[in-house]
């Protein structure tokens, strides 16, 4: 049964609308004062409330505003109650979060007409927002399945990985993995789906789970970046039907010969840190247009290769780390990301990713942050 608090200091009036709506079988209580009936609606959390204008101490408008900034009631349907009919008085009582309004003196066709479309729109706005829970609970599930196919920190005597996943929203785009060859072939890369939400997460988790399943995809030579995004090129052609695209960072790293073989699918390139030389960062780039952009028989994958000093650190990152629509260029946005690779060698990722989040995004991110540090 509907519940349905009415609130006024007219006694009179207080029991014209408590009868009214009895007789329509409405659950109705009442309070002579917009305190009490606030305790009142906190305590019952009524479907609706009808609320007089013109109280002392507390007024229908204050009444509306802590009801609708109380998280419990913030969805409960409000009519305020009045003598005032001006434009400029509905306007207030609009921007206090009133949903309609009823004039005295009170019709009691209009009255019930208003509190049947109030209730309906109630029990709209009760079942979107259950939705909306079921919707989040699911999106946080999968949030959860998303983090645990990222592979955990690494820790070896001259190998370290670390990384940082941050999405925009609940699912991002982003995904990345390292995984041992043989016992001296490291492969690790970085990917970057376009787009935002589940729409990019889904993509981006076959991905990972396709290259994980190294006995499904014989034939293919991981040892080889070029064969691989090659590869990938030939899978994902379904992107292109849904307008998406992922770009990819991908490389195999010889721990004895300490040589890192690499190939870029449109991605940012990796920053190579080398220690104690004051060397500016070096770019680890390669042509190759994004995954699911263009035809396989159109997109070639270069492939280098480079000798790592010891000490030296590897950054693969998706573009979301540097990038922002503030006030400063694309061009000053890079060249402060750079800087901060350089300044902060630390063992944890926490600071740089913090001075990151301050300088460059003022602590609002705008794309999915994903960051992989190799120390070698």
């Amino acid at each position: 049964m509907p519940q349905i608090l009415v609130i006024d200091d007219d006694l009179a009036m207080r029991v014209l609308l408590e009868r009214t709506l009895k007789r329509k079988g409405y659950q109705v209580t009442t309070a002579s004062d917009g305190k009490t009936g606030l305790d009142l609606a906190i305590a019952t959390r009524p479907d609706l409330i009808i609320s007089d204008w013109m109280m002392p101490e507390m007024n229908g408008i204050e009444v509306c505003q802590a009801v609708k900034q109380h998280p419990d009631l913030s969805t409960t349907f409000f009519i305020l109650l009045s003598a005032l009919d001006a434009v400029e008085d509905k306007v207030m009582g609009l921007d206090a979060g009133a949903d309609d309004f009823l004039c005295k003196p009170i019709s009691s066709h209009e009255l019930e007409a208003r509190v049947r479309s109030g209730l309906r729109i109630c029990r709209l706005t009760q079942d979107l927002t259950a939705q909306k829970r079921a919707l989040e609970s699911e999106l946080t599930e999968a949030a959860q399945y998303v983090k645990s196919l990222l592979p955990d920190p690494l820790y070896q005597d001259h190998l370290q990985i670390d990384s940082c996943f941050i999405p925009s929203s609940q699912l991002g785009g982003d995904g990345f993995d390292y995984f041992w060859l043989s016992p001296q072939e490291l492969v690790f890369y970085l990917l970057d789906v376009s787009g935002h939400g589940l729409k990019a997460a889904l993509p981006s988790i076959s991905i990972l789970n396709l290259l994980r399943s190294r006995n499904k995809t014989k034939g293919l030579d991981y040892r080889s970046p070029q064969a691989v995004l090659n590869h990938l090129n030939r899978t994902c052609q379904f992107l292109e039907q849904q307008g998406q695209y992922f770009t990819m960072w991908y490389g195999i790293y010889d721990v004895d010969d300490r040589i890192v073989t690499y190939a870029c699918a449109g991605h940012p390139p990796a920053v190579l840190v080398k220690p104690n030389t004051g060397e500016p960062p070096q770019l680890l780039k390669a042509q190759g247009f994004p995954i699911g952009m263009l035809p396989p028989d159109l997109s070639i994958y270069e492939e280098h290769s480079l000798y790592l000093p010891f000490n030296s650190r590897l950054y693969l990152f998706s573009d979301g780390v540097y990038e922002n629509t503030s006030a400063i260029s694309h061009k000053q946005q890079w060249n402060l990301f750079l800087n901060f690779l350089q300044r902060f060698q630390g063992t944890s990722l926490q600071p740089l990713v913090k001075s990151i989040g301050d300088r460059l995004h003022q602590n609002h991110l705008e794309d999915d942050f994903s960051l992989l540090r190799l120390t070698l």
